[in-house]
């Protein structure tokens, strides 16, 4: 029977995708903090001991994937966003996923497997107000990117995917967050972004937001092809934000402040 590893897998996303993969006949690894597999992507020591686990319970049949799917969303005005949500946010969705392949690789190589990331399209086209996410999903393609052609020669795919916004409830969570560390901000830094974020609040209220299942299924399938893509993308929006990505910087910058309603 094929394993894979989940991390994130009490979240939205992670919980709906360890089902499914049962249902398929896979041996799922959930992990996640007070997951069935106690693990913080954050601390390598976890990490390990985790991989350590997972190596005696899959023995010399390895993994079959290796699914980064654990994340934060860290918004808000770059001049008033606290240092340490910075680091949070670096932390769980850049240095979380590096320690994870490299701890699961053994297994991966011992069970031909593949790394499947989750990205977002903001990584191609970086949003106002969501320059943390922005700038760790570009970090986090860039890493899958170059360990694509390292990790060619073990025939070891590394997927991205790609979705738009979800209804899950990591954006209300990432939403509380921001208004939390608004809060702190000095009266007279937080009144000059009054107007903008407001706006933006206003545009994201009516935003329509894909379902869970839509992500899993192209997990899924990045999970069960014989050759996966590098990329899936999901969903209307993440669509129209990576066409977004080529077209002339300052044409893209009119376009998103117009789409915004920060004009």
């Amino acid at each position: 029977m094929r394993s894979v590893l989940i991390t994130g897998a009490n979240g939205g996303v992670g919980r709906a995708l360890s089902e499914r993969l049962a249902a398929r006949g896979f041996t799922v690894h959930a992990c996640g903090r007070g997951a069935e597999l106690d693990m913080d992507v954050t601390d390598p020591a976890s990490v390990e001991r985790v991989a350590e686990q997972v190596a005696a319970d899959v023995a010399a049949d390895g993994l079959h994937a290796v699914i980064n799917n654990a994340g934060v969303i860290v918004q808000g005005p770059l001049e008033l966003v606290p240092e340490a949500e910075l680091r949070r946010q670096f932390e769980v969705n850049v240095y979380g996923p590096a320690n994870v392949m490299r701890a699961f690789l053994p297994l991966l190589r011992k069970g031909k497997g593949r790394i499947v990331n989750i990205s977002a399209p903001t990584a191609r086209t970086a949003i106002p107000f969501l320059a943390p996410i922005s700038a760790s999903k570009a970090a986090l393609e860039s890493l899958s990117d170059a360990a694509r052609i390292e990790l060619a020669p073990w025939d070891i795919p590394v997927v991205l995917i790609q979705p738009g916004a979800m209804a899950t409830p990591i954006f209300d969570k990432a939403g509380a967050a921001a208004r939390t560390a608004l809060a702190q901000a000095p009266a007279e830094r937080r009144t000059l972004y009054g107007k903008q974020l407001e706006a933006l609040d206003k545009m994201l209220a009516g935003q329509r937001l894909s379902p869970v299942t839509a992500v899993v299924d192209a997990i899924v399938r990045a999970v069960e092809a014989r050759r996966p893509r590098p990329r899936y993308v999901v969903g209307a929006d993440a669509r129209a934000l990576v066409l977004l990505s080529r077209l002339p910087t300052r044409l893209r910058d009119r376009l998103l402040t117009r789409t915004l309603g920060l004009a």
